[in-house]
């Protein structure tokens, strides 16, 4: 799949825990920079974030962001 030129921005939020779930999915949420519940970070929108995030829909929040 091809990145667009211009592409926008996610805002990713931890709102649960990471305590009891398998480490596979902590991994995950430690790769997006999330540490602990409500950290918040800000990424592309590629195909590899989104996979990253339909891994641990349970954990965490998505905002897309208007393409600047």
């Amino acid at each position: 799949m091809a990145v667009k030129a211009a592409q926008g921005t996610l805002k990713i939020t931890l709102f649960r825990s990471l305590i009891g779930y398998p480490e596979p999915q902590r991994v995950i949420a430690r790769s997006l920079g999330l540490r602990k519940p409500n950290d918040t970070v800000v990424r592309l929108d590629t195909p590899e974030i989104w996979g990253m995030v339909r891994k641990i829909p349970h954990l965490v929040r998505v905002e897309v962001l208007e393409k600047s």
